[in-house]
């Protein structure tokens, strides 16, 4: 039978199929866009390959999921859609990308549950959970992880300088060999690598016919390998610039160095691969342990196609999943048109830099900064009073949408990246200071240092009216004002304070106290409740 009579024979299920393909994509459509724009990031650009990986899986099973259809799906499949609709629901309103996101999942996996049942499911199961990977990570946990790599991958990478006998000195995430300092920054994290990396390595774990304990081990091994590999390729350019200058951590030839650190990482993974099945799969060889036949196995003959001459029966399960989803349509329209709102503020441009008897100068910020932290407005100034020479660093990251990706980073995660040890870390009451909400103002107190530097630092979260010091309660709240406010707006409020040697912690507390008496009532009108 031809393929033309086929499809007439199965007009149903190709209908179905052509309406949950369109209706998924305009429910979720914001979330998509947003996720697709994410792809055009090296450390993302794997994402537009998961989904083509993924359909090749599926298709390869096709045979297999049209018979287990034959039995009938799954009304627990139904149940998940209608989770998956709601939750989409609440991200649209919420107007947050990643709930959107994830909600897209979910669906579609309770839409492949209602068709094929739980015995489909033994062939779907990898291919749908291999989407996650093309979904990108929220954007506070992307910038923790960030901060983090970027502090390992730089000790472990002056460990390999100092190797080579090299003289050099870290601070931080700043790597002084004395004429030149590299400093490592968010694209050197080696997120570049981990993510590809990891999704890499979790296709090769499903094609790995070992025992469970060995693809986990093959897939999280992934991350140390990223971080290694990565220090060496930071060590490597430390050796370079030391002895060819600094050209050698620039242009081409830095790019080409990532590739070929890449390529490494998928010789250890591998060479990994192939430890494992010489000493724990003795009696097979490679090629049997590790299977690669489902992607150059031969397109149907003719005899076949004769296995899809019969009609395909939607399961009510799935019929009903489709209608839910149908029924859907309206609702995202509607919500789709729900913008967000950004309230009036003053512009930082107009904040005072004379404060009673306070007076300001103001700093500048290097554009790559600007860029990694995506704000929308902000102030550093430093301010002090008359024959005072120690001046308090004022410091406020305005953002207008937190929902986009941008949104206020953690001075607790960001601190160590400049070199700077936390010793305290605790919360202060501001005796005679009322926040937004009524009650005393509370911020995080924290007392740093960097060698014979100490510095004492306050800083809060002021979003939508509160006053907050938990960074996890930031994105609950963010959420809920999303949802309940269509609002996402905020900022970060941050003062330092040197501590030199003839100044004690309570006398900086002192006039970080003083000082905001006087610049706290001034916030409202630039970050407005």
């Amino acid at each position: 039978m031809d393929v033309i009579s086929i499809l007439k024979k199965n007009i149903w299920f190709v209908l179905s199929i052509l309406v949950v393909t369109l209706s998924l994509g305009f429910v979720f459509s914001d979330g998509l866009i947003a996720m697709e724009k994410a792809w055009n990031r090296e450390e993302y650009s794997h994402g537009y390959l998961i989904p083509l990986i993924s359909f090749w899986f599926i298709w390869q099973s096709r045979k297999q999921l049209l018979e287990a259809s034959k039995q009938g799906g799954s009304w627990v499949g139904f149940v998940i859609v209608l989770f998956g609709l709601l939750l989409g629901f609440v991200g649209e309103l919420a107007t947050l990308f990643i709930i959107t996101q994830y909600a897209f999942l979910v669906t579609l996996f309770g839409l492949s549950l209602s068709f094929v049942g739980w015995r489909g499911m033994s062939w779907l199961w990898f291919p749908l959970s291999y989407l996650f990977f093309m979904i990108p990570l929220p954007n506070f946990i992307y910038n923790n992880l960030s901060s983090q790599l970027q502090l390992i991958s730089s000790w472990l990478g002056v460990l390999v300088i100092r190797a080579f006998d090299i003289s050099v000195n870290l601070q931080g995430n700043v790597i002084d060999l004395g004429v030149y300092q590299l400093q490592v920054v968010e694209a050197c994290s080696g997120l570049r690598y981990l993510f590809p990396l990891m999704s890499f390595g979790y296709l090769c774990a499903y094609l790995f016919k070992g025992k469970l304990w060995m693809r986990a081990v093959l897939f999280l091994s992934t991350i140390p390998i990223t971080v290694l590999m990565n220090s060496f390729r930071i060590g490597v350019i430390g050796v370079l610039v030391e002895y060819w200058g600094i050209e050698q951590a620039e242009g081409f030839l830095h790019d080409f160095e990532g590739w070929i650190i890449f390529v490494g990482c998928l010789g250890i993974l591998y060479l990994e691969m192939r430890i494992l099945a010489k000493l724990f799969i003795k009696e097979q060889d490679f090629s049997k342990v590790f299977v690669v036949d489902a992607f150059f196995s031969p397109a149907p003959n003719s005899e076949q196609n004769q296995e899809y001459s019969e009609s395909v029966q939607l399961p009510k399960s799935f019929v009903s999943a489709c209608v839910a989803l149908v029924l859907m349509l309206p609702a995202a329209a509607f919500v789709g048109d729900r913008q967000e709102q950004t309230p009036d503020r003053s512009r930082f441009t107009n904040f005072p830099l004379s404060i009673d008897d306070w007076q300001g100068v103001e700093v500048g910020m290097g554009q790559e900064y600007i860029d990694t932290l995506k704000f929308d407005d902000y102030i550093i100034g430093n301010y002090s009073k008359r024959n005072d020479h120690v001046p308090v660093n004022f410091y406020v990251a305005y953002y207008a949408s937190q929902r986009k990706g941008a949104s206020a980073h953690s001075p607790k995660s960001c601190i160590p990246g400049d070199g700077w040890r936390i010793g305290a870390f605790n919360q202060r009451k501001i005796d005679g200071i009322t926040s937004t909400n009524g009650e005393p103002l509370r911020v995080n107190r924290a007392v740093i240092s960097k060698g014979k530097n100490k510095q004492l630092v306050y800083y809060w979260f002021q979003q939508r009216g509160r006053i907050i010091t938990n960074e996890y309660l930031v994105k609950w709240y963010l959420f809920w004002d999303a949802l309940t406010k269509k609002r996402t707006d905020g900022a970060l409020v941050r003062l330092v304070i040197s501590l030199p040697d003839d100044m004690d912690e309570s006398q900086g507390d002192q006039k970080l106290a003083e000082f905001l008496q006087d610049v706290f009532p001034l916030l409202k009108n630039y970050v407005p409740d």
